[in-house]
């Protein structure tokens, strides 16, 4: 990750959100909902409401930039293979303890970044070969404006547009999106209302919500949950992920991510037994299971023949896919390839 040096701020009027009495405005970007009093941010600490209108105040001001493999963010049935324009800014409507970017994330101060326009980034993507930009590294919905318009244009140029989040989106935002959004990764970062309200400072049942609807809406999705040593590694709890993950839809990829000391968390590294034993619960249970952080990943097998169909190799693949279909038994492979 490239930290970018301090250029001028940018500010653009909000879209989402509604006035109230007494120059107050409500932020309808998140599921925090956001009751703001004038000359004060939201939780994100990057939409302020100024004489009752809410503006972005880190419009155009990218903090981080990189060209990824999309597998990555992770993403694995998604156009395997190709490079992806990743792009985030500071801040984030989470507190969470653990964070792996805390240090654009947690950061408040709005000067930070470089100037870079939405058409920049989408000819930025084109010129180095990239089929999709992924809003990431940080919360891409409290930029959701700059975004928008981002996405908007690579829509127009053919390129794929990509969430990175924590699914604390909310159901205005991600429907008025929608159109414009080819995939997302969201975070399962615990089965428990308890770890989120108390680790992350959230809610656990938005997030669930935010993944029907993504769903439903035909977006593509994959799922990822950071497995932490006596925070959210209970077989139980691990189980009750992958029913949930289930009951919207078994063939939905699950990443299973292990945890290194970050942030204010200085547990140690999850043990590689938790990881398999995580592994193996969720593989009884859905289709397509994953584990990052652990030096290798999984290969992507055909539920039908058995045959390797995507090989990984770090992040180098050999695909053994005609379009979507197995090319040993001609069973469809759920993704967008």
């Amino acid at each position: 990750m490239n930290l970018l040096l301090i250029k001028t701020m940018s500010i653009k009027d909000c879209i989402f959100y509604k006035s109230l009495k007494n120059k107050e405005v409500k932020c309808l970007a998140c599921n925090h909902y956001c009751i703001i009093k004038n000359n004060n941010f939201g939780i994100c600490k990057v939409r302020k409401n100024i004489e009752g209108k809410l503006y972005l105040m880190i419009y155009g001001k990218v903090i981080s930039e990189n060209i990824d493999p999309v597998e990555k963010k992770p993403l694995y049935h998604f156009m395997p293979g190709t490079l992806a324009y990743s792009v985030g800014t500071i801040g984030c409507n989470f507190k969470c303890s653990f964070c792996q970017n805390y240090d654009i994330s947690q950061e408040s101060n709005i000067k930070l970044g470089i100037d870079l326009t939405p058409i920049e980034i989408v000819n930025n993507a084109i010129g180095n070969g990239c089929q999709s930009i992924a809003y990431t590294y940080n919360e891409p919905t409290i930029a959701i404006e700059y975004w928008l318009e981002t996405m908007k244009l690579a829509k127009k140029e053919g390129i794929k547009n990509i969430l990175v989040t924590n699914g604390y989106i909310s159901k205005e935002a991600l429907k008025k999106i929608s159109p414009f959004v080819d995939a997302m990764n969201i975070d399962i970062k615990s089965f428990s209302e308890k770890f989120y309200n108390e680790t992350c400072k959230a809610k656990l049942k938005p997030v669930l919500e935010t993944i029907k609807l993504a769903h439903k809406l035909k977006i593509w999705i994959e799922l990822t949950t950071l497995i932490i040593p006596n925070k959210n590694d209970s077989k139980k709890e691990i189980e009750n992920i992958a029913r949930f993950v289930k009951s919207v839809d078994e063939n939905i990829p699950m990443h299973l991510s292990r945890y290194f000391p970050s942030y204010k968390m200085k547990e140690i590294p999850t043990p590689l037994s938790t990881m398999n034993e995580a592994y193996k619960i969720c593989k009884k249970i859905l289709k397509n299971v994953y584990l990052g952080n652990i030096g290798e990943t999984t290969d992507t097998i055909c539920q039908f023949c058995k045959k390797t169909v995507i090989k990984r190799i770090g992040y180098s693949i050999i695909l053994n896919l005609d379009k979507n279909k197995c090319k040993n038994c001609k069973e469809k492979i759920g993704g967008v390839f």
